[in-house]
C-alpha cells in the first residue's frame, strides 16, 4: 500500500501535512524519545507506540478528517513538530482541541504559534466550527503563550489524563469560548 500524505494547509513558512509511516522515525527520535519535548506528557513513546500515534492520526483524518499533521518548514520540507485538531472529551462534551508539538531545534522561532493559528483558521473558516479549546498543563509557560497568541483565554482547569489541566477557548467570534458568558 502506497502511502499518501495530503497538504492541509500552509502558512508564511510552514506547511501542514497528513502523517504517514515514513514520519515514524522523525516523530520517534526528535519528540517522543526527547525527554524535555515530552515533559508535560505521561510518558515517552516507544516505536510501537510511535506506529500506533500514526494510525490513530491516520483513522482520525479518514474518520473526521482532522488530526495532528506533520510541520514542515515550506522551503526545505524539514519537519519540525506536529499540530493538529483533535476530538477530546471535556467533562462529557466533545471539544476540538488545536495541539502542538515541536522538536528542540525549532524552539522558540515562533513556529509553534504559527502552526497553532494556522489551525485557528482552519478550523473556523475551512471546516466552520463555532469553538476551539488548547488543554495546557498550568506548568506549561511555552504552551500557555501559544494559546495566548491565538487570542485564547483561560476558562477554567479539569482533571484529565490523572493530571489537572487547563482548557483555554476561543470562539469563532474571537470571544472567550465559556460556556457561562
Amino acid at each position: 500500500m502506497k502511502d499518501q500524505t495530503r497538504i492541509v494547509f500552509e502558512t508564511e513558512r510552514l506547511r501542514l501535512r497528513t502523517m504517514d509511516e515514513h514520519d515514524a522515525p522523525f516523530l520517534y527520535d526528535m519528540l517522543f524519545q526527547d525527554e524535555e519535548v515530552m515533559k508535560y506528557y505521561p510518558s515517552l513513546k516507544d516505536e510501537k507506540q510511535t506506529k500506533e500515534w500514526i494510525a490513530w492520526n491516520q483513522r482520525n483524518d479518514r474518520t473526521y478528517h482532522t488530526s495532528l499533521w506533520i510541520i514542515e518548514e515550506k522551503e526545505t520540507k524539514e519537519p519540525l513538530g506536529q499540530s493538529g485538531i483533535v476530538l477530546q472529551n471535556i467533562e462529557g462534551q466533545t471539544e476540538l482541541e488545536i495541539g502542538y508539538m515541536l522538536k528542540r531545534a525549532a524552539w522558540g522561532k515562533g513556529y509553534a504559534a504559527e502552526a497553532a493559528k494556522g489551525c485557528l483558521t482552519y478550523g473556523f473558516e475551512d471546516m466552520k466550527v463555532r469553538r476551539m479549546v488548547s488543554l495546557i498543563r498550568p506548568e506549561n509557560e511555552a504552551s500557555v503563550k501559544v494559546a495566548l497568541k491565538m487570542g485564547m483565554k483561560k476558562e477554567k482547569t479539569i482533571l484529565k489524563w490523572d493530571q489537572m489541566m487547563d482548557v483555554y477557548s476561543i470562539n469563532r467570534n474571537g470571544e472567550n469560548g465559556s460556556h457561562e458568558q
